[in-house]
């Protein structure tokens, strides 16, 4: 019998503190035409300053263990990815077991940067297929807003704060379809974002660095040949995708990626006008605010793609 790795709740979590566009212009050069016509970006989201990935983490984890209708307890492994721990260790997903309230259970992290939640969905599936664990929670959870220099117009106005969920349970029934991911760290230069203390530099600041222009090349070509990938391991049609749940770095990104599938923009769910580039945390928002409004319903093919630093991308085929 195959055994997939099958959906059985969502959730997500957006702190209550809103940046508009007008908001970043007031501190750097900056407008809101300006923003919205290069990234589709309105505003963002920015956690209060008693927020942490942990804490942020475990609301949105609530909401798909209560969606799901289990005991915590019976989760065998929790898989938190982020690049803004809480700590350097303990890992956030430790942090978030105990929060939970689970004792007996595995928790780590991973940092795949924007790509994060992709490779928890391939990690749990590889779990779950192989019999290892029955019921996964995968993560996604950042505070990007402070580790954004925001002096800087070039990423000050792309990233904000949030946490997505999905709970994950053995099945008979189709699932997590296939799962992709793949890295190249040639690219280190075009998107970083350095850690100070263990590169000796205790007293500098690490932001977030990138250069925008050659990432969105890089970007466009790689999750086009991602999609080309997932459909051939499924033998399947551009046709037979109901719905794109893009990472949500930039609307022109999005649409390239949907015009290679040959898809309306109406079968794209779309977050980023709000919400900014929430980074591993943006797939797993997006899919569980169209799991929980109706538009993504049981049966329906689902192809959940990200593109981050590394650079890493993947994708997660799903029959919901």
């Amino acid at each position: 019998m195959t055994v997939y790795a099958k959906v059985i709740g969502t959730g997500g979590y957006l702190p209550a503190e809103i940046k508009t566009n007008e908001d970043i212009s007031r501190t750097v050069d900056t407008s809101d035409s300006w923003i919205f016509e290069r990234t589709g970006i309105k505003s963002r989201r920015i956690a209060a300053k008693d927020e942490t990935a942990s804490s942020m983490a475990e609301i949105a984890a609530r909401q798909a263990i209560k969606m799901a209708d289990i005991n915590p307890k019976d989760i065998n492994l929790i898989i938190v990815a982020t690049g803004t721990p809480d700590n350097i260790y303990p890992s956030t997903g430790c942090m978030l077991q105990h929060r939970l309230g689970i004792k007996e259970c595995v928790a780590f992290d991973i940092q795949a940067a924007c790509s994060g939640s992709i490779f928890g969905l391939d990690m749990a599936n590889q779990y779950i297929k192989s019999g290892a664990a029955k019921t996964v929670l995968v993560v996604g959870t950042e505070i990007c807003s402070r580790i954004v220099d925001w002096t800087d117009r070039g990423t000050c106005i792309l990233f904000g704060d949030g946490a997505g969920a999905v709970l994950l349970q053995a099945s008979d029934e189709a699932g997590l379809l296939s799962t992709h991911i793949h890295s190249d760290g040639r690219f280190e230069d075009l998107l970083n974002c350095p850690n100070p203390q263990a590169l000796g530099k205790a007293d500098t600041a690490s932001y977030i660095m990138m250069k925008g222009n050659e990432v969105f090349k890089v970007a466009v070509n790689t999750l086009g040949r991602i999609v080309d990938e997932t459909l051939a391991a499924n033998n399947m049609q551009k046709e037979e995708i109901d719905w794109l749940v893009p990472h949500q770095a930039n609307s022109r990104i999005i649409a390239a990626t949907a015009k290679k599938l040959k898809m309306s923009m109406d079968q794209v769910v779309l977050t980023l006008e709000e919400q900014g580039n929430t980074s591993s945390a943006s797939v797993l928002l997006a899919f569980n605010e169209a799991v929980r409004d109706g538009r993504i319903q049981r049966g329906h093919v689902v192809l959940l793609e990200a593109f981050g630093a590394g650079f890493t991308w993947g994708s997660a085929l799903i029959k919901y």
